[in-house]
């Protein structure tokens, strides 16, 4: 059994976290000190040292830990996970069911009441991704919980926990049960994807777009010239192709991106000559582009977070606004861009204010077809929005 420390918390955060809180920030605590090893459970009180919650002490770019549970005597064992695990597993049963449908998360970190933790499905294997050593030190304990809550074909893990939130590479993602091929072929909305679970920090796919690509396959690619930026593997394009698109265009800077965006069209029978796969930097492509004079009915803009190449750095909260004036300069007239970021640094409002100041700077005018934030089975907490790190916008060029 792990041992509870007692940390108090500073009276400015004690309602806070009464109210469902689920954030331990380095801020709220006065004795950090007590505690030196990551994974330790700790009850958080006030300083008449009255109980308030209880969570684990394990550090990651978003805090100092998470809140697990309010109840005081709530054992933090196999048990207490397995109530966690099979309500999340409930609440995707539809996605279950779903026989299109073979690749979607089970579990969302604080929004399923573990922070820290997420769990992807891939048609029969589970993915585990821990985001501390603070909720890796619990691994065998949750493992446990997941073993007995779910049938498997086989297990997975991804670390990203080294100082920067980055993949800890160790070799072996593999866990345990029988070992996936590379790739295995699983399905979203009747596509295939081809997917690897042991290779890297990616798989392949991100399952969070899921619903953003069968909009641009159900409604805007029919006929359409698409330009698909920081493309990865290709997904929007795939969806695109498929949805009837006249051409796809995948441009990305990682070298890999081109077999592997060839490999995805292959396998849903798409003819790869009849696209446009470049790797190139996205800036540079622009320039490119504008050069030549080409443009293109909808633009995809999906950039990291942050990134750097030789020659640039992309910082979402400072360079999105620069992004898009050069997307929006190579959008044909009536075209479509769908604008992108997975950036937790700043609200939907903030995401809106950034198409209006682009458009602006280019006295260009626009409407806003629709929006998306995260789907379903990447459930959110309701006291902690900043998990909905999503935002989509579909944006027709008027001018």
């Amino acid at each position: 059994m792990y041992k509870e420390i007692e940390l108090t918390l500073k009276p400015e955060f004690i309602n806070e976290y009464r109210d469902g809180y689920p954030l331990i920030s380095k801020e709220s605590v006065v004795d950090w000190n007590k505690v030196s090893q990551e994974g330790a459970i700790v009850n958080l009180v006030d300083n008449r040292k009255k109980f308030i919650v209880k969570g684990y002490y394990g550090i990651q770019n978003k805090g100092y830990g998470w809140v697990l549970t309010s109840k005081k005597d709530e054992k933090i064992d196999v048990d207490f996970f397995v109530k966690k695990i099979k309500p999340a597993l409930k609440y995707r049963e539809d996605f279950f069911s779903d026989k299109n449908t073979t690749a979607f998360r089970v579990f969302n970190g604080e929004g399923d009441g573990i922070g820290g933790l997420t769990i992807d499905y891939f048609d029969g294997f589970y993915m585990l991704t821990w985001y501390s050593i603070g909720i890796y030190e619990l691994k065998e304990t949750v493992l446990e919980a997941l073993k007995s809550s779910v049938e498997y074909k086989g297990i997975y893990q991804k670390k990203r926990f080294d100082t920067k939130g980055m993949y800890l590479d160790d070799k072996d993602d593999f866990v345990c049960g029988e070992r996936a091929e590379a790739p295995i072929t699983v399905k979203e909305n009747g596509v295939n994807f081809a997917i690897y679970l042991d290779d890297g920090p990616m798989v392949g796919v991100f399952l969070d777009q899921r619903d953003v690509r069968k909009t641009i396959r159900d409604k805007y690619a029919k006929g359409k010239t698409v330009l698909n930026t920081f493309s990865y593997t290709g997904a929007f394009s795939i969806f695109a192709a498929l949805g009837g698109s006249k051409k796809t265009t995948s441009v990305d800077l990682a070298k890999r991106s081109l077999s592997k965006t060839k490999e995805q069209f292959t396998i849903n029978n798409i003819h790869v000559d009849k696209q446009d796969i470049i790797v190139e930097d996205v800036f540079n492509y622009f320039k490119y582009a504008v050069r030549k004079k080409l443009s293109f009915d909808m633009v995809v803009l999906d950039p990291p977070s942050f990134a750097r190449s030789k020659k640039h750095t992309f910082s979402a909260s400072k360079d999105y606004v620069k992004l898009l004036k050069e997307a929006i300069q190579i959008t044909t007239k009536g075209g479509v861009i769908v604008a992108s970021t997975n950036s937790a640094n700043f609200s939907m409002m903030t995401f809106r204010d950034f198409i209006k100041r682009a458009f602006k700077e280019l006295n260009g005018k626009y409407t806003v077809e629709e929006s998306f934030s995260l789907p379903k089975d990447f459930r959110v907490h309701d006291k902690f929005k900043e998990g909905n790190y999503l935002k989509v916008v579909f944006i027709r060029k008027l001018r």
